[in-house]
């Protein structure tokens, strides 16, 4: 096979079919961009939880006097001392339990009023009002469920509450945004492919003079087709090093120049999880086309 030839009759059909390869370009670029950025939403993603989890806290909080009169619960009036040393003795004996640490109501006091300072409840609030509580580090955040058995409804406790409750619903929503992605890079992929199978129709149908001579001094299936399969894997490959471009372009301005700074308390992904992904997006950006230019040929080129 001559390469100069082959080379050529690339240059050839992507030149006819400027309008057309600049589409699949694009579209290309645009849906593996989703891909990419799919694939780091689900990684940072399972990053959050992995770091947030290991955080998560069981917090029982303690009946105080003025739950006492407003909580079925603290029925019986507040917490005592004997019931305060039994709870945190029980809790130190189960093995699910990994750290166990006492909030008093002037400690809760006084970290409501960093979080919440201009809230309007707080200038009436009263240490005594706050719940005392122990906030329970647990060996592993899924096994809430033994903690709270074994001290909901227990005298002294007002409730328990699993801190992995309130993170569930954003990941839960960050899932769903990358599942949405997903749907949407899949759309693309399909548009991409029909654009393409488009481009090589109107190429073979263009060069087929070229291609019956071809066939008539005897040039195989395979030489005749190499070049429309070049041509859908160069735009391709256009396309895929244009979202490369896109993803770091992304993670540079969008990541490390506002969001960390916006929200410091997120644990972003670093270029090692990008540059992980980038070889894949190329990769597919390549394959996608080519393959979809073969069946295409195998259906529409006729000479």
């Amino acid at each position: 096979m001559r390469a100069q030839f082959v080379f050529s009759e690339i240059g050839v059909g992507l030149r006819r079919n400027l309008t057309m390869t600049f589409a699949v370009i694009v579209s290309v670029a645009i849906s593996l961009a989703l891909l990419g950025g799919a694939l780091l939403a689900g990684q940072q993603v399972n990053q959050m939880k992995g770091y947030w989890y290991d955080k998560v806290q069981v917090s029982i909080y303690l009946c105080n006097k003025t739950d006492a009169a407003t909580a079925p619960a603290c029925a019986r009036g507040a917490v005592t001392g004997q019931q305060k040393r039994e709870i945190k003795a029980d809790l130190e004996k189960m093995k699910v339990v990994d750290k166990v640490f006492y909030e008093s109501s002037e400690e809760a006091f006084k970290h409501y009023k960093e979080q919440f300072p201009d809230s309007p409840l707080a200038p009436s609030l009263t240490p005594d009002q706050m719940q005392e509580s122990y906030r329970v580090k647990l060996s592993d955040p899924e096994k809430f469920e033994v903690v709270s058995t074994a001290f909901s409804g227990r005298q002294g406790v007002h409730s328990v509450q699993d801190q992995k409750d309130l993170l569930e619903d954003l990941f839960n929503l960050l899932s769903g945004m990358n599942r949405a992605a997903l749907f949407l890079m899949a759309l693309m992929l399909i548009v991409a492919g029909l654009l393409i199978v488009n481009t090589v129709r109107v190429s073979a149908f263009s060069r087929r003079r070229e291609t019956g001579i071809m066939r008539l001094v005897g040039a195989s299936s395979f030489y005749i087709q190499i070049p429309f399969i070049m041509e859908a894997a160069v735009a391709g490959l256009l396309g895929g090093l244009l979202a490369c471009g896109m993803l770091m372009s992304g993670k540079y301005f969008l990541v490390d120049q506002w969001l960390r700074e916006q929200i410091p308390l997120i644990n972003f992904i670093g270029w090692d999880s990008v540059l992980k992904v980038l070889p894949l997006v190329l990769a597919v950006g390549v394959i996608m086309p080519a393959f979809a230019a073969f069946l295409a040929l195998r259906k529409y080129l006729r000479v």
